[in-house]
């Protein structure tokens, strides 16, 4: 009896569950924001699958079948001066990797030109280190003006907590959007770096934005957090009105304090992906880095399940996908590049 007690109730709980699915859905539909609370309720416990789908049809609704894809290049690599615990360039910690002022002007171009010709929309330098001043942003501004001439790429810039003065020069230059993770929730965001705060992240955010930028801001998940810090990361940036949210999956880096950091489940990552469209139903949320890690069936999900922006070709510091192989997934599931 109390087995048959246990299953009648689980059975009610999940027809609630599944209600409370629609109706949120339909109120995201509608145009209306979903609360934290509701955000928290069906990322725990709403069907998979349904939950997928719902924000598929969320997707669709507001963005249509497009995929935005973009691209970048380590510009300066290694001996960065913060301490932020997932980080392989942080010079707190032995980690191995190449270590390097600036990128070269030819590599760069050529890159860029190599990314445009296969039809990525956009390219950006990203450097390590608090921030970039002086000449290195001259020399950076230099880049980009060539990469304006040059290319048809749509530019955007990850340089730190840059000042206004370095904002404008990047904007002069032809940058049109300004990226500046947040990392993870601004609860947790103090376990995790101590050199910086995500009131400063929130500062530059707002900054490129008062000067005609666009932003990209997302964060790291499975650093340790818990999925209502999620749901507080996804808040903050829905408040930012932020245009682009990368999610990051952790890859537990040797020498780093979360090498030891055990992977999230890929349902973990389907329901996380599908909450934060929920929050954020028509930004572009972007698979970047530590996709590489993920079953061909949880990346399809994930691509029909809210996400419609790919970061292509390798990361800052590991490998990323194959830009051929993105091109026939996308092919398979019907979406169209930018």
């Amino acid at each position: 009896n109390l087995i048959k007690i246990v299953i009648k109730w689980l059975n009610l709980h999940g027809i609630i569950v599944t209600y409370m699915l629609n109706v949120l859905k339909d109120k995201v539909l509608s145009g209306e924001m979903i609360s934290s609370d509701e955000a928290l309720t069906i990322a725990r416990w709403g069907n998979l699958g349904e939950l997928c789908d719902a924000a598929g049809e969320i997707c669709r609704h507001f963005c249509g079948n497009k995929v935005d894809t973009c691209s970048i290049i380590n510009a300066r690599s290694g001996c960065c001066g913060e301490d932020c615990k997932w980080c392989a360039q942080s010079a707190h910690f032995k980690t191995g990797v190449d270590e390097y002022k600036a990128a070269g002007v030819e590599e760069t171009l050529a890159l860029a030109r190599y990314n445009d010709s296969r039809g990525i929309h956009r390219f950006s330098l990203v450097t390590s280190g608090r921030r970039v001043t002086g000449r290195d942003m001259e020399y950076y501004c230099n880049i980009y003006r060539r990469l304006g001439e040059e290319t048809g790429l749509y530019l955007c810039a990850s340089m730190g907590l840059i000042g206004e003065v370095e904002m404008k020069m990047l904007r002069d230059a032809g940058v049109k959007r300004y990226h500046c993770n947040l990392e993870t929730a601004p609860s947790f965001f103090p376990a995790l770096c101590s050199t910086h705060t995500t009131e400063d992240k929130i500062a530059t955010i707002k900054m490129a934005k008062s000067l005609g930028l666009a932003v990209c801001s997302g964060g790291i998940i499975g650093m340790g957090e818990s999925m209502e810090q999620r749901v507080e990361l996804a808040m903050t940036l829905r408040e930012l009105d932020v245009d682009s949210v990368p999610i990051n999956i952790l890859i537990p880096i040797p020498g780093t304090p979360l090498q030891d950091m055990e992977p999230i489940s890929e349902e973990e990552i389907m329901r996380t992906v599908a909450m934060f469209r929920f929050v954020l139903p028509d930004k572009f949320l972007r698979f970047a880095g530590g996709r590489a890690r993920l079953s061909k069936e949880a990346e399809r999900r994930i691509l029909t399940g809210g996400m419609n922006g790919v970061l292509m070709g390798d990361m800052l510091t590991t490998i990323g996908n194959r830009i051929d192989e993105d091109r026939e997934l996308f092919r398979s599931l019907g979406l169209a590049p930018m």
